[in-house]
């Protein structure tokens, strides 16, 4: 049915309706109404449907966020891979981040302003990324630009799929297996000359 879903997007919101007409009734008619319409989920009601009636939550049975990176040194802070507003997965769509004021480039280091004054660097600098593990194998992004940004100490955020070169593949999550790009110890290396547009 995928020539008849791409021609007429209103049979997709029909197959929505059959699968779920407790939330999407009348689909393709409510669609059109103007500002949308309010799908009746009882958690946003606080209505819990557990066993005791009430909202549970499961605590994770290890807190260790990188078992298997060393995370120690002064020069290491902890990479947070983002997407930008413009992004959807791994497809870019532009170069301008309006949630976070970033226009023209997706080059940029993230870091909090204390991280910046502590590393002897300034913003705008161009630096280079690697990771910090000790496995014999050299990854490196060069060229990101440095950025004040409202973020923890101790904590930077740049964008992929421009930082992906950075995740092993063995640094992943324990039982998802997916890269672990939300938590990466990298180290910062301050260039001495400018790096080419778009060279990783």
């Amino acid at each position: 049915p995928w020539d008849q879903w791409v021609a007429d997007y209103s049979r997709i919101r029909n197959e929505i309706e059959r699968c779920y007409p407790q939330h999407f009734r009348d689909f393709n008619t409510r669609f059109l109404d103007p500002g949308g319409f309010h799908r009746d989920i009882k958690a946003s009601k606080r209505v819990w449907e557990t066993p005791n009636k009430k909202a549970n939550f499961k605590l994770p049975s290890m807190l260790e966020a990188n078992p298997d990176i060393d995370l120690s040194g002064d020069n290491v802070l902890t990479l947070i891979t983002v997407r930008s507003n413009d992004q959807f997965n791994t497809t870019v769509y532009g170069y301008d981040d309006r949630l976070r004021g970033i226009y023209g480039t997706r080059m940029v280091l993230l870091m909090n302003e204390a991280d910046i004054q502590r590393f002897g660097l300034s913003a705008g600098q161009e630096i280079d990324l690697e990771t910090h593990a000790d496995d014999g194998v050299e990854r490196r992004v060069r060229g990101l630009r440095v950025t004040s940004y409202s973020i923890p100490e101790g904590n930077c955020a740049g964008y992929y799929p421009e930082l992906n070169p950075l995740v092993p593949l063995w640094h992943r999550a324990k039982k998802a297996h997916v890269p672990a790009g939300k938590s990466l110890p990298v180290r910062v290396v301050p260039r001495k000359t400018p790096a080419r547009n778009g060279l990783l």
